[in-house]
C-alpha cells in the first residue's frame, strides 16, 4: 500500500516509484482486487493522476476503467470517479477543468499540467491527444451506448461527470459520436431528459451536450425538436428573466439557432407551433435608463439572429412569407421597430436591430406599409425612412451602422412597387416641400457629396427605387437640379454623366473609383430595358464619346472595372436602342466600336466585371457585409444584372447589319402573327365567357325545376289527404242514410229525426268547410300553373342539360292534368252527395206530415223542421253555386293546360335552336384551333430561323396559356 499513501498524500518511506510505475500498479489493483473498496481507492488514485499523467493513465487504464463502467454500475461512488478520469483523458478544455475544480466538482486533482497555458503548440498537441483518446474509445459503439444507460442514473456524482465525459466525446470527435447515438435507442431522448433536471448545474451542462450534439446534423436536429425542445428552451428563457437572464439564456439561443439554422423542416414545425409569439416579449427591453450589460447584449444580439434565421432570403419563399405573416400579426415586427427608433439602444444592437427589420419587410407588402408608416419620435415626426436615411449619408456614422440602412432601404424596396413610387415622388418638382426633409433630397444630397461612401450608397438605393420598374425610370427623367445661381438647371441624368466626365478631366482628382462604379452601376440599371432613358442618355452629345474613350485607354488596374462597366453601359445603349436618333442608332455604335475599340477588347472588358474578386461575393447574399469601405464596389441585385446581360449584348456587338435587318422583320412577322393569336384567343375568351353564362342558365333552371317538382310533390300530398276525408265522410254519410230508411213511423219525429236533422247540418257545414279548403288549394293550383306559363315563355338558353328540363316540364303538366280531372270527379260526386241529401230531406219532410196532425206542439215541431228544411235548401243553392264555380274553374284548368303544352312545344322549338347553335360554335371553334396550329407551326418555323441567325428566343408563356385554354376547351366537350 505504499503506492497509495503516496498518492494519498501519506509519509514517503524509501525510494519513491515513477509515475508510470505508480500508473501501472493501480491498474493492477483495478483488475485484480476482489474488494470493491479497492478498486475504488486505486481509481480514485488514477483520477488524481489522470492530469500530470494523461498519456500514461489513458494508454494503461482506459480498457479496465470501460471494464469498471460495465461490470460496477452499482456502485455510484466508483462510477463517478471512473467518468472523472475519463473526462481528464479526453478533455482538451483546460480552463474548464480549472473551473469545474473551482465549483467544488468530483475533481481533487491541484495543479492541470506542468505545460505552459500560452504554448499554442502544446495546447495542438494536447488536442491531438483527446481527439486520439476519443477515437480509441467510440471504436467501441457499445462504449458510447453504456454512457448514455448511465445518464438514467439520478445520482449526481454519475450523471455529472457523465454528461461532462459526452460533451467533451462530441468536441473531439462530433460526427462519429452523432452517428452513434443516433442509432442507440432512446439515445436523443435520454439527453434530452437533461432539460427537465431540477439541478441546475445538470441542466446546464445538458444545454452545452446538445449544442454540440446538433451542430450540422439535420436528423438530430428534427428528433430534438419533436422532442418538445421549442418549449422547454423557451420556458427556460422565461424563467431565466429573457434578455436580462445570464449565461444560461445565451445557452438556450444558442441551441435554438443549431436547431432552425438552414433546417426548414424545423422552421416550419417552430412556426406552427405558435412559438414565434413567444418572441415578443424578448424585445420588451424596459426603461433606457437602466443601462445595458455584456450579457444582455450578447442575449439580445442572438434573439435578433434568431429572429433572422425565420425570415432569411434563404430560406424557401413560402416559408418566409408565412413567418413575415406571423410575425406582423403578434406585434413582434412593431416591436423590433420600437428599438429601431429608441435612444440610448448600443450601436451594435441598433446595427442587427435594422438588419432584422429588413428582413421581416423584405419582399412582404404589408410589413412594408407598415413600416413606412412608423414615425420617429422627434418634434416635428419624421418617418423612420427619413431619419435612417440620414444616418446612411453621414460619414460621421459607424460603417457597419451605414451598410445596415442601406440594406433596410433595399428590403422596403424589394418587390414593393408602391414604395419606389414614393421615393421618386419626393424627387419630383410638384411634389417637393421646402419645409421637410425627403428621402428623394437625401439620395441626392449623398449622390453629389464628397464621401465616396455616401455617394456609393446614395447611388445603389437610387437604382434600387429603378430596379424593374419602367414606370419610375421615366418619372425620374424629369428631374431637374439647380446647379448654381445663374445657370439653367439639368436634369439628374446629365448631373450624373457630367461628374463621371468631370472626374476624368481633371485627372480623377476627387472622384474616386468606389463614386465612378456607383454613378455607373446607377445609370446601367436606369437606362437598361428602357429605351426612353436610352434616347435621353444619347441625347447628350458628350456620353458616347467619354465612354469610348474610357474604354479604349490603358489604365492602372483599379480603374479596369471602371472601363468594364462603360462597357456595360454602352452595351446597353446597342441593345436598347430604339433607332430614334440617327447619329447614334444601333449600326452607328457598332461601327463607332469597331473603330475606336475592336469587337473583341470590347468584350473583354465587358467580361472583366464578372472576374473581379468583390463580384463573386457581392452575389452570394442581398445582404452588404464588407469589412471595410474599400469593398464596397458591386451591389447584390447589380450582379444579377450583369449575369443577365452580358451574353446578349455580347452577341448584339458580333451581329451583322443584315443579321439585325433580318432579326427586325422577323419580330414584325412575329408581331403579326401575335396580333392575330391575340384575337383568336380574345374570341376564345368570348366564348368561354358565353359557356358560362349558359352553364349558369342551365344550372339556374335546374334549381328552378326542384323547387317546382317540391311543391308538386306538396300538391299532391294535400289531394291525397282530402281525398282520404272526402271517403271518411261519405261513409258517414252512408251510415246516416241508412238508420233514416229503417226508421220511418210517425212517432220518432219528435226525437231522432230532429238528432239526424242536426247531425246533417253539422255534416254540410264540414263538406262547406271541405269545399273552402278545396277551393283554396285551387287557386294555389292556378297560380302555380300562372307561374309555369311565365317561366316557360321565357326563352331557354343553354346547350347542356336542356333535352332533360323539357321532358321533366311534360311530364310535371301531365301530372298536374291527372290532379285536375281528378278534382272535377271529385266536385261531380260532391254534386251527387248533395243531391241526395236533398231527396233525404223532402223524405224526412213528407213522413213527419200525418204524423203530427193531432196537436199543436207536433204543429211547432213540423214548421221548425220546415225552417231547417229551407235553410238546408239553400244551403245546397249555395253549394250548386259553387259547384258551377267548380265547372267553370275546370275549364280554365284544361285551358292553362292546353296552353303548357304550347309552351313546351315552343321550349322543344328553343331547344332545338340552341343545339345547332352549340353545333356551329364548336365548328368554329375547331376551325380556329387548326388555324391557330398553323400559326403555332408558322411561329416555330420562325424561330428556328432566327436561333440559325444566332438570336436567342425566350419560350412564350402565352403558348402555354393557349394550350391551357385548349384543354378547358375539351373538358367542356367531354
Amino acid at each position: 500500500m505504499n503506492f497509495l499513501r503516496g498518492v494519498m498524500g501519506g509519509q514517503p518511506t524509501g525510494p519513491q516509484p515513477s509515475g508510470a510505475e505508480t500508473i501501472q500498479k493501480l491498474c493492477d489493483r483495478v483488475a485484480s482486487s476482489t474488494l470493491l473498496e479497492d478498486r475504488r481507492d486505486a481509481v480514485r488514485a488514477l483520477k488524481a493522476l489522470s492530469k500530470k499523467y494523461r498519456l500514461e493513465v489513458a494508454s494503461q487504464a482506459m480498457s479496465h476503467l470501460i471494464h469498471i463502467l460495465q461490470t460496477d454500475s452499482s456502485d455510484s461512488e466508483i462510477i463517478g470517479y471512473t467518468l472523472d478520469t475519463l473526462y481528464n483523458i479526453f478533455s482538451n478544455d483546460e480552463e474548464e477543468e480549472q473551473d469545474e475544480s473551482e465549483d467544488g466538482g468530483p475533481s481533487s486533482s491541484g495543479k492541470q499540467s506542468s505545460k505552459p497555458a500560452h504554448d499554442e503548440n502544446g495546447q495542438k498537441q494536447a488536442d491531438d491527444l483527446g481527439c486520439q483518446f476519443t477515437e480509441i474509445f467510440i471504436k467501441e459503439p457499445e462504449n458510447v451506448t453504456l454512457l448514455l444507460s448511465l445518464l438514467e442514473e439520478f445520482d449526481f456524482h454519475v450523471r455529472w461527470p457523465g454528461v461532462k465525459l459526452l460533451t467533451a466525446l462530441l468536441k473531439n470527435q462530433c460526427s462519429q459520436v452523432q452517428a452513434v447515438i443516433l442509432v442507440s435507442p432512446m439515445g436523443v431522448s435520454r439527453l434530452m431528459d437533461l432539460l427537465a433536471d431540477t439541478r441546475e448545474v445538470i441542466r446546464n451542462d445538458g444545454l452545452l451536450l446538445l449544442q454540440h450534439l446538433t451542430k450540422c446534423n439535420a436528423a438530430i436536429q428534427k428528433i430534438v425538436a419533436f422532442e418538445n425542445a421549442f418549449e422547454r428552451l423557451l420556458d427556460i428563457i422565461t424563467e431565466e428573466g429573457n434578455s436580462d437572464g445570464g449565461i444560461v439564456v445565451e445557452d438556450c439561443l444558442l441551441l435554438l439557432l443549431n436547431l432552425l439554422k438552414n433546417n426548414s423542416s424545423n422552421q416550419n414545425f417552430f412556426k406552427e407551433g405558435s412559438y414565434i409569439q413567444r418572441m415578443k416579449p424578448w424585445f420588451e427591453v424596459g426603461d433606457e435608463n437602466l443601462g445595458w450589460s455584456a450579457q444582455k447584449v450578447t442575449n439580445l444580439h442572438l434573439m435578433l439572429q434568431l429572429v433572422r434565421v425565420m425570415v432569411s432570403p434563404v430560406n424557401p419563399p413560402g416559408a418566409t412569407s408565412s413567418c413575415q405573416k406571423s410575425m406582423y400579426h403578434c406585434g413582434l415586427l412593431q416591436q423590433l421597430c420600437t428599438i429601431l427608433m429608441a435612444t440610448g439602444v448600443p450601436a451594435d444592437i441598433l446595427t442587427e436591430t435594422i438588419n432584422t427589420v429588413s428582413e421581416v419587410i423584405r419582399g412582404s407588402q404589408v410589413n412594408q406599409d407598415y413600416f413606412a408608416s412608423v414615425n420617429a419620435p422627434s418634434n416635428p415626426p419624421r418617418p423612420a425612412i427619413v431619419v435612417l436615411l440620414m444616418s446612411m449619408v453621414n460619414e460621421r456614422q459607424p460603417f457597419v451602422l451605414r451598410c445596415a440602412v442601406l440594406y433596410c432601404f433595399q428590403c422596403f424596396l424589394y418587390k414593393n412597387q408602391k414604395g419606389q413610387g414614393e421615393i421618386v415622388a419626393t424627387l419630383l418638382p410638384s411634389t417637393i416641400d421646402a419645409n421637410s426633409i425627403s428621402a428623394g433630397q437625401l439620395l441626392c444630397g449623398g449622390l453629389f457629396s464628397t464621401d465616396s461612401v455616401s455617394n456609393w450608397c446614395a447611388a445603389v438605393a437610387l437604382a434600387h427605387a429603378l430596379q424593374d420598374n419602367m414606370t419610375q425610370k421615366e418619372q425620374l427623367l424629369r428631374v431637374q437640379l439647380a446647379t448654381s445661381l445663374g445657370n439653367p438647371p439639368v436634369s439628374l441624368l446629365q448631373q450624373c454623366t457630367n461628374i463621371l466626365s468631370q472626374g476624368n478631366k481633371i485627372n480623377r482628382r476627387g472622384s474616386k473609383v468606389q463614386t465612378r462604379v456607383g454613378l455607373l452601376m446607377l445609370l446601367c440599371t436606369w437606362i437598361n430595358n428602357c429605351p426612353i432613358a436610352v434616347t435621353h442618355f444619347l441625347h447628350n452629345q458628350a456620353n458616347i464619346p467619354f465612354l469610348t474613350g474610357q474604354i479604349s485607354e490603358n489604365l492602372e488596374e483599379d480603374e479596369q472595372l471602371v472601363q468594364g462597366l462603360c462597357a456595360l453601359l454602352l452595351g446597353i445603349c446597342i441593345y436598347y436602342n430604339d433607332n430614334s436618333l440617327e447619329n447614334y442608332t444601333k449600326e452607328k455604335l457598332k461601327q463607332l466600336i469597331e473603330k475606336r475599340i475592336g469587337k473583341e477588347n470590347f468584350v473583354e472588358k465587358l467580361g472583366s466585371i464578372c472576374k473581379h474578386e468583390l463580384y463573386s461575393r457581392a452575389a452570394q447574399k442581398p445582404q452588404p457585409v464588407f469589412s471595410s469601405p474599400d469593398q464596397m464596389l458591386f451591389d447584390h441585385e447589380f450582379t444579377k444584372l450583369v449575369k443577365e446581360l452580358e451574353a446578349v449584348i455580347t452577341k448584339a456587338v458580333h451581329k451583322s447589319s443584315e443579321e439585325e435587318k433580318k432579326e427586325e422583320e422577323v419580330k414584325k412577322t412575329l408581331e403579326q402573327h401575335d396580333s392575330i393569336v391575340t384575337q383568336y384567343k380574345e374570341l376564345i375568351r368570348e366564348q368561354d365567357t358565353q359557356i358560362n353564362e349558359l352553364k349558369t342558365q342551365v344550372s339556374s333552371m335546374k334549381t328552378q325545376n326542384e323547387q317546382l317538382q317540391a311543391s308538386l310533390t306538396q300538391q299532391l300530398s294535400q289531394l291525397q289527404q282530402h281525398k282520404d276525408q272526402y271517403n271518411v265522410l261519405k261513409l258517414k254519410l252512408g251510415k246516416d242514410s241508412q238508420q233514416h230508411d229503417a226508421h220511418g213511423e210517425g212517432a220518432q219525429v219528435n226525437g231522432v229525426q230532429s238528432e239526424e236533422l242536426s247531425r246533417l247540418w253539422e255534416e254540410l257545414e264540414e263538406l262547406k268547410k271541405q269545399h273552402g279548403v278545396l277551393q283554396g288549394q285551387l287557386t294555389e293550383k292556378d297560380s302555380l300553373i300562372e307561374k309555369m306559363k311565365s317561366e316557360g315563355a321565357h326563352p331557354v338558353e343553354g346547350t347542356a342539360g336542356s333535352s332533360e328540363n323539357n321532358s321533366e316540364l311534360q311530364k310535371e303538366l301531365e301530372t298536374l292534368r291527372a290532379q285536375v280531372q281528378s278534382q272535377s270527379a271529385e266536385i261531380s260526386q260532391l254534386q251527387a252527395e248533395r243531391q241526395e241529401l236533398l231527396k233525404k230531406a223532402e223524405t224526412l219532410g213528407m213522413a213527419s206530415a200525418p204524423g203530427n196532425a193531432d196537436g199543436s206542439a207536433a204543429a211547432a215541431k213540423i214548421t221548425e223542421l220546415e225552417k231547417r228544411l229551407s235553410e238546408v235548401t239553400a244551403e245546397t243553392e249555395k253549394i250548386k253555386e259553387e259547384g258551377k264555380i267548380w265547372s267553370n274553374l275546370k275549364v280554365d284548368l284544361e285551358q292553362q293546360v292546353a296552353t303548357a303544352n304550347s309552351s313546351v312545344a315552343i321550349l322543344q322549338n328553343e331547344k332545338s335552336k340552341l343545339q345547332q347553335e352549340v353545333a356551329e360554335s364548336k365548328k368554329e371553334q375547331d376551325d380556329l384551333l387548326m388555324l391557330l396550329a398553323d400559326q403555332d407551326q408558322k411561329i416555330k418555323s420562325l424561330k428556328e430561323k432566327l436561333k440559325e441567325l444566332g438570336e436567342p428566343i425566350e419560350e412564350d408563356d402565352d403558348l402555354d396559356t393557349r394550350d391551357q385554354y385548349d384543354d378547358e376547351d375539351d373538358e367542356d366537350d367531354d
